[in-house]
C-alpha cells in the first residue's frame, strides 16, 4: 500500500508563518511519506527473498519507526493548524479536563509552552492516556523517542529548527506564540472526544 502525502495548503497564508517556512516544511514532510513508501517496498522485497535476517533488513527495520513517526507527527502537526482563528471553547470536555488537571487552562498551557522552550530538537506532544484518563504534555526527541506508548496525541507542536528559523531565527518563544495563535482548537477537541 501507498502512503499519499496530505495537501495541507490550506495554511498558507497563517499568520505568524511564512509561506516560505510553510512550503519547505510541506515538503520535508512529503519526504517522509516517500521514505515510508520506499522503506515498505524494501521490507517486503528483503522479506520475500529470505532476507529478514540480514543486517540490511534490520537497519531499515528500525528506520521505519523513524519515518512513520515523522510522517505521522506532521499529520498531527498540520492537521492542529489553521489560518482562522479559533477560540477555545470554555464548555468542551478538553477544557473542562486539562482546567481540572492543570489547575487552570492558564497552567496547562505555560506547562505546553515550557515544554516546547526546552533546549534541543523534537515535539511537544499534548497526549491523553485512556487508561488513567490523564493527560500529559510531552517532550519527544527527535520523532521516534519519548512517546507514551498507548496514550493518543492531541496537539503536536514541531519544534525542530526547520519549523521556525526562516522565520524566526533563534526566537523559538516567538514561533511557540504563532503557533498557539494558529492552533484549530475544533480539531483538538475532536481528538479528545474520539
Amino acid at each position: 500500500m501507498q502512503y499519499e502525502p496530505k495537501d495541507f495548503s490550506r495554511l498558507l497564508g497563517t499568520q505568524g508563518f511564512s509561506d516560505t517556512i510553510l512550503n519547505n516544511h510541506f515538503a520535508l514532510y512529503q519526504g517522509y511519506v516517500t521514505n515510508v513508501n520506499r522503506l515498505s517496498e524494501s521490507l517486503a522485497k528483503l522479506s520475500s527473498e529470505g532476507k529478514n535476517t540480514t543486517p540490511e533488513y534490520a537497519e531499515q527495520k528500525r528506520r521505519f519507526g523513524w519515518e512513520w513517526d515523522g510522517m505521522r507527527l506532521h499529520e498531527y502537526y498540520f492537521g492542529n493548524m489553521t489560518k482562522d482563528k479559533v477560540m477555545k471553547n470554555t464548555d468542551a470536555g478538553l477544557h473542562k479536563a486539562l482546567t481540572e488537571q492543570f489547575g487552570s487552562l492558564e497552567n496547562w498551557e505555560k506547562d505546553f509552552r515550557a515544554t516546547g522552550a526546552m533546549r534541543g530538537i523534537g515535539w511537544t506532544i499534548l497526549y491523553h492516556d485512556h487508561f488513567s484518563k490523564k493527560l500529559f504534555n510531552v517532550w519527544v526527541n527527535e520523532h521516534d523517542i519519548g512517546h507514551l506508548a498507548g496514550a493518543h496525541p492531541l496537539l503536536a507542536l514541531d519544534v525542530f529548527e526547520h519549523a521556525y528559523v526562516l522565520d524566526y531565527g533563534l526566537k523559538r518563544a516567538d514561533y511557540i506564540e504563532a503557533f498557539m495563535n494558529a492552533v484549530d482548537w475544533n480539531v483538538v477537541e475532536k481528538r479528545f472526544e474520539a
